[in-house]
């Protein structure tokens, strides 16, 4: 690999996990992050396909499956949480609503940063203000910190990247889907179990609980919305707006509701797809949900975030000129990434219904989609892409 110095802004998944095939080709990575530490917040992640196959060849799978929540699956419940439909782990080749491997975002990041940090510098709180491609390098300000200069830039700070943004300006297209939802954790009931839970309210409303390995339960609560920017709100009209909206809607949201003032980790946004014309300008390129986040709905955004890292070290390793990776990353990954970014029709209304005779007809098909006949019709709307991409055979190092 051509030595290069290499700057990742974002220490969630997609940042670690560059750093880590860098390492693995010989380059030692810079990572930025803006927050003071790791991130502890954030729901349960999934881990498919390619992205599991990618954990694998990291030599992490045993150590993400010894923290992996061990959800037994997810059921559809009622008012008075009688199950509507349910479907185990192991559904659809363990590849379904729930996969057989769910950790939690936080313990992912932790254990990437752990795998890496012996050979990577990490720069937490602090972030980059400016960037200046010379043709030779790239010239950056940080916030904090003192100017430096890097061969390449990558920015793998997420779906609403300011890194990228500083690059590649208007050219991005966030896309909003329809849905809002705000994601937090609350304290445990005995009730809880080991399934996650599933309630449609009417009006386009959903909640889940999901149980977490860390004696905490994740709780989410989800509403069909137009674009109009509740992401922007402070946090406590955030939670204002959602106590007016889901206040009387019945099952355990009054108790998530009331956990909901107290939570540390309160998150809102707008379910959003990032859509990019080009991944890549100059000596600065995107990387995971920065370059083509696919949103929650899909499953697919860790291992999109996993597969991408592994595919951009692979390149730049066997590439002499960065330009000529970053177009043979983009040519390998994005027909993946379109893929997972082509959400089942009608969705995310379809899992959403605003009446109570829509939510009668979406328990019923879920309950036929037990059925081995009705499950293979079905696929497409309850099995992500994950599988349809087979990982390049890239040298390694060590």
């Amino acid at each position: 690999m051509t030595h290069r110095s290499v700057l990742i802004a974002g220490a969630g998944i997609a940042g670690p996990a560059l750093a880590h095939w860098l390492g693995r080709h010989g380059t030692q990575a810079t990572l930025v992050e803006r927050a003071p530490a790791l991130r502890e917040g954030g729901q349960t992640v999934d881990l498919r396909g390619a992205g599991r196959d990618v954990a694998r060849r990291m030599g992490l799978e045993r150590t993400l499956q010894d923290h992996a929540t061990r959800e037994e699956g997810v059921r559809f419940v009622d008012a008075a949480n009688r199950t509507e439909a349910a479907f185990a782990s192991g559904a659809f080749g363990g590849q379904g609503p729930i996969a057989e491997l769910e950790i939690l975002r936080a313990d992912l990041s932790r254990i990437l940063y752990e795998a890496t940090h012996p050979h990577a510098e990490y720069l937490f709180g602090d972030e980059i203000t400016q960037l200046s491609d010379t043709g030779k390098k790239v010239d950056v300000s940080f916030r904090y910190g003192p100017d430096r200069a890097f061969d390449l830039v990558v920015a793998a700070d997420g779906a609403r990247s300011r890194t990228r943004d500083l690059i590649f300006g208007g050219t991005t297209d966030i896309r909003a889907v329809g849905l809002t939802t705000a994601y937090f954790t609350i304290p445990p009931r005995p009730s809880d179990g080991t399934w996650a839970r599933w309630h449609n309210a009417t009006g386009g409303r959903t909640a889940t609980l999901r149980p977490d390995n860390r004696g905490t339960t994740r709780a989410s609560l989800s509403y069909l919305s137009p674009p109009r920017g509740d992401e922007r709100l402070a946090p406590d009209a955030q939670k204002k707006l959602l106590r007016g909206l889901f206040t009387g809607a019945g099952w355990e949201i009054p108790r998530i509701l009331a956990a909901m003032d107290t939570a540390d980790d309160f998150f809102l946004d707008a379910v959003s797809q990032v859509r990019m014309p080009s991944w890549s300008r100059g000596r600065v390129a995107v990387v995971g949900d920065a370059a083509y986040c696919a949103s929650p709905l899909s499953g697919m955004g860790t291992s999109l975030a996993l597969t991408g890292s592994y595919v951009l070290a692979g390149e730049l390793a066997h590439h002499a000129h960065h330009s000529d990776a970053f177009t043979r990353y983009e040519r390998i990954l994005r027909p993946y990434a379109t893929r997972a970014q082509k959400l089942p029709p009608g969705v995310p209304r379809i899992a959403s219904p605003r009446t109570r005779a829509g939510i009668r007809s979406l328990n019923t098909v879920l309950r036929a989609a037990s059925r081995p006949r009705v499950a293979q019709a079905l696929n497409r709307f309850l099995v992500p892409p994950a599988d349809t991409f087979t990982l390049p055979p890239y040298g390694l190092q060590r």
